[in-house]
């Protein structure tokens, strides 16, 4: 009888809410928000409701060229009709969005059912369940496990196209080349598969939301339950400030409509990405759980040194550079070694690409997409001058030390169940504190640059305290660096960093693991019960040998 009344009063709960996203109608919100601003109105509160709201030039909502604006969403969802971008805010300072909730309808992503699987794992076929989308499935494919819908084996990219076999059932191959594994593929019939779903009829941009060019931004109380892309994305911003602000699974008896299964994903990749800050972001009492990717990465950008002569350097780059006369630069060695910091003196253009230099990147192991952008024959070639000379091999990198969010705060945020990292820092001048990190795929907290996606950079005076780590697959706290050839950068990469008071329990031995560092200061960390062992490649990638005894700590090029 007791069940039979939950029953009843889950049915009517969900009931209750499907019929309030039903009775949602289409806002404009743009159209409201731009009247607010022209009559002067520097304080604008949405009034409370649940609203479908169409894109416009690809983003549901635009805030661009705002200064001293507050905007009040409390009691306000926006409801995304097309994967498209939800909220792009571009050269704004000082200001303030809170309270808003967003979602998408349709999802960006569709989930289902295997149903079939080759004898060797080199193929599967899925069946879509009711009520997750059949748009255009694009492959991100994550794969969850049947009875703890919780992450099953490491995320494969290398898929080919899906094979429609109709009514909404798919074939989909592993890539060509593929061999099966025993240890690494686990998925069985009965699991549940995870993809991407694109739906943009007007154009799509990707991201949730994009901040640029704009300082002190606040954003608070802001909740996301899908994202295309990262949640929340910053590019070349200054001083922004994360506040409860969140990326999780909707709960399905808060969903928009029935599904036949709760929603096993949040956002399609990173929640937090911040690219070129000139001062880092600020996340306070922030949630990430449930999403593709990394929870935090904070990073700039290597351009690749093609060539030195005396003070000047002949780079290439894909886009737009940072670079700045008058600037102060890091400099890393194609080996992985961290030169004297320098400054700009000039800059100047220096052709493109040249056919001997797109041979020499066809031989690097980096990510594809970024070799590909720098061996196009239009990718431009500069002259960096700076203070002194330099002998630097093809191969190394240099970087704006004024754009990799040096100054930024990560402080008692919940992140967790992701494909990968938990906090990713390539920045300086920071703190991690009271964090709580459970069931990262990768490491809860990483401290390093990557020259495979040319992302910068070395860091010096962090501090990584207080933090409560759980269940995680790779080693819990890392601090590393690695130059263009692989191999294990020399003390001085990272220089001041301080890891205490951390706690660490049910994961893999090491649980922290630091290379490649001066100065490091390593005091009262707790670490518990370790289990399992780590994946060989993470084994390898730090120098741990299957005959190693177990120990907590392990530290290699450090002074």
């Amino acid at each position: 009888m007791k069940l039979n009344t939950y029953r009843l009063r889950a049915f009517i709960l969900i009931s209750t809410c499907f019929a309030a996203v039903l009775r949602a109608e289409l806002f404009d919100l743009q159209g409201f928000i731009d009247q607010k601003i022209a009559e002067g109105v520097r304080r604008v509160v949405i009034p409370p409701g649940t609203y479908r709201v169409k894109p416009q030039n690809r983003s549901h909502l635009s805030l661009k060229n705002l200064n001293d604006v507050e905007i009040i969403a409390e009691g306000v969802e926006m409801i995304c009709t097309e994967t498209t971008r939800a909220i792009t805010i571009e050269n704004c300072t000082n200001l303030t969005l809170r309270g808003l909730t967003i979602d998408y309808d349709p999802l960006p992503f569709t989930q289902g059912r295997i149903t079939a699987l080759a004898p060797d794992k080199s193929w599967l076929e899925f069946e879509l369940f009711d009520g997750y989308p059949d748009d255009e499935l694009v492959r991100r494919i994550e794969i969850f496990d049947q009875t703890s819908h919780e992450l099953k084996r490491d995320t494969l990219f290398n898929w080919q196209p899906f094979e429609s076999l109709g009514n909404r059932r798919y074939r989909v191959a592993k890539a060509e080349g593929y061999s099966f594994d025993p240890e690494v593929d686990l998925e069985e019939i009965g699991d549940l598969l995870v993809t991407n779903n694109h739906f943009a009829p007007g154009g799509g941009s990707v991201h949730t939301i994009l901040s640029s060019h704009s300082k002190n931004l606040v954003l608070e109380d802001i909740r996301l339950y899908a994202s295309d892309c990262f949640s929340y994305l910053e590019i070349y911003c200054d001083g922004t400030t994360y506040r409860n602000c969140s990326i999780d699974r909707r709960p399905p008896e808060q969903d928009l409509k029935p599904r036949a299964y709760k929603r096993l994903r949040s956002g399609n990749a990173d929640a937090f990405h911040s690219k070129h800050a000139l001062r880092g972001p600020q996340l306070l009492n922030c949630t990430a759980k449930h999403m593709g990717d990394d929870a935090v990465n904070i990073c700039g950008e290597y351009y690749m040194i093609m060539g030195s002569k005396g003070p000047t350097l002949r780079i290439l780059a894909a886009k737009e550079i940072n670079l700045a006369v008058g600037a102060p630069v890091e400099l890393v060695s194609y080996t992985g070694e961290r030169l004297p910091d320098a400054t700009v003196t000039a800059i100047a253009d220096d052709g493109v690409v040249q056919a001997e230099e797109i041979q020499f990147l066809a031989a690097q192991r980096m990510n594809k997409g970024t070799q590909r952008q720098l061996s196009e024959p239009s990718t431009k070639a500069y002259a960096i001058t700076l203070d002194r000379e330099v002998e630097i091999p093809r191969g190394s990198v240099i970087a704006s030390m004024n754009h990799m969010g040096n100054g930024f705060l990560v402080q008692n945020c919940d992140f967790g169940m992701n494909r990968s990292r938990g906090i990713l820092i390539k920045g300086s001048q920071g703190a991690l504190i009271d964090n709580r990190l459970h069931g990262n795929w990768g490491s809860a907290i990483l401290v390093q640059p990557e020259w495979w996606w040319l992302e910068s950079g070395s860091s010096n005076d962090v501090e990584i305290r207080g933090n409560v780590i759980s269940n995680c697959r790779d080693v819990a706290i890392a601090v590393m660096a690695k130059g263009g050839n692989g191999l294990e950068a020399p003390a001085g990469a990272h220089n001041r960093i301080t890891i205490t008071g951390n706690q660490i329990s049910n994961s893999p031995f090491p649980a922290i693991f630091v290379s490649s560092t001066r100065e490091l200061t390593l005091e009262d960390n707790r670490i518990a019960n370790p289990q399992g062992r780590l994946s060989p490649w993470v084994s390898e990638r730090i120098g741990v040998l299957e005959s190693d005894p177990p120990f907590p700590i392990k530290l290699s090029n450090c002074e």
